[in-house]
């Protein structure tokens, strides 16, 4: 049977609703007033004391001032201020060479490098066909010296930008070759083909090996290829190597990922506010072979996250030493008025169990160490000779075998090989 509601109690009801909706918007409204005024406040007294400083130095400095030096230095200490180790200041000249980076205008000599224990810059790789090949640089050798300046002291950063230049210049070089004479030479900057990938099959056995510099756009392409490359040439294990490996671009290491792993969610972002979105996915296709994974204390970001992701489908075993420890990403460059940019951290990465490897790293399977003297060695060596990846070969020639970490120190020296004489050692 219907009840009739009285036109009294239907207006009671409508005035009951109005209140609790007003009160509800009233404390939110509140809420967000008090924000804004202490957000206010809070800009105020920034300004106040960058016056304050402003007034006293102009009106009592001996020297003259460069606005402009002034300015990109506010924006660098602000940054520097807010305590986000991965956050970036660009001036606009820097911001400029960045923007001509990827856009091709700004080109390099065709070599990669590490800063070791001696100080100065050790060629890694010398790209075939590039600039630095055809003057004689080697895979090596030591950079002293770019453009007359000292490089002991410079970030391998700062060491790469100045090795970039527009197409047709050149830059003085001075090295150390093979037999520790120091030489110089103008080397031309122009374009050349650099890949992220390189895969051979490791000698004396049926395994694949690949290594993988840097998450690039073009390196989910090139590992697909390599993979199957070394597939198709009877591979019966894989040995990914990603030491040395700073990360790179997100989606192309999820897009490696999802080449190796079945169907799963593979990292996630998590925001300031508690937030979780789904960062990369996996499809339902695999790898189906026995699978090493080389990591290093240089292996980081998301690179950290495709050793994280093949360990937690259970796909491969970690072999190295724990990783960097960089579980969080940073927005793309934001272009501010002047023509410089900031870069942020704004959310954590995770992996797709949701767990963070920030500040702790991924933890290996089986440890295995190199001193830093033998650091160079490392990297000379030809791979069948490499402590690490012979650890990586025992440890797929068992993968039943229940591993237990293990920490071993080694001290790798081919013959014919020593550290430069003229190198001290920190």
């Amino acid at each position: 049977m219907n009840k009739k509601i009285s036109v009294g109690l239907a207006i009671t009801l409508v005035l009951i609703a109005m209140t609790v909706t007003f009160s509800i918007t009233f404390v939110f409204s509140q809420q967000r007033f008090t924000t804004t005024v202490n957000s206010v406040r809070e800009r105020e007294k920034i300004y106040s004391k960058l016056s304050e400083i402003d007034k006293y130095v102009r009106d009592n400095y001996y020297g003259e001032i460069n606005n402009d030096k002034l300015y990109d230095m506010l924006g660098a200490g602000y940054i520097l201020g807010i305590d986000d180790p991965n956050a970036a200041y660009y001036s606009a000249k820097q911001y400029a060479e960045l923007i001509d980076i990827q856009n091709g205008k700004l080109l390099s000599i065709g070599i990669e490098i590490v800063k070791d224990s001696s100080g100065y810059a050790l060629i890694t790789k010398v790209y075939p066909g590039s600039p630095a090949e055809e003057v004689g640089l080697q895979k090596g050798n030591y950079i002293t010296k770019v453009n007359g300046s000292e490089v002991k002291g410079m970030s391998k950063d700062a060491i790469m930008s100045l090795l970039r230049g527009e197409e047709g210049t050149s830059i003085p070089i001075t090295y150390l070759d093979v037999g520790n004479t120091s030489k110089e030479i103008q080397v031309a900057r122009r374009k050349f083909d650099a890949t992220t990938v390189e895969f051979q099959m490791i000698p004396n056995s049926e395994y694949g090996y690949v290594k993988v510099l840097a998450f690039a756009n073009t390196t989910p392409p090139d590992f697909d290829s390599a993979v199957r490359q070394l597939m198709s040439q009877g591979a019966k294990a894989l040995v990914f190597d990603l030491r040395g490996n700073p990360g790179g671009v997100l989606s192309s290491a999820v897009d490696c990922i999802d080449i190796v792993v079945p169907e799963g969610t593979v990292a996630y972002a998590k925001y300031k506010d508690g937030t979780v979105k789904e960062m990369g996915w996996s499809d339902d296709n695999e790898i189906n072979l026995p699978i090493a994974v080389l990591v290093n204390q240089s292996t980081a970001s998301s690179a950290e996250l495709f050793a994280a992701e093949l360990k937690e489908f259970g796909k491969a075993k970690i072999v190295g030493v724990t990783t960097y420890g960089k579980g969080t990403i940073q927005q793309e460059p934001h272009r501010l008025s002047d023509g410089s940019a900031v870069s942020i951290t704004v959310a954590a990465l995770l992996t797709g169990e949701q767990k963070s490897f920030d500040k702790t790293g991924v933890s290996p399977d089986v440890e295995i160490s190199v001193k830093a003297e033998d650091e160079k060695m490392l990297y000379m060596m030809p791979i069948e000779h490499d402590p690490q990846v012979a650890k990586a070969v025992e440890l797929l020639n068992s993968p039943s075998q229940n591993v237990q970490q293990e920490t071993q120190e080694n001290q790798p020296a081919p013959e014919g090989q020593s550290a430069p004489e003229s190198q001290p050692t920190e």
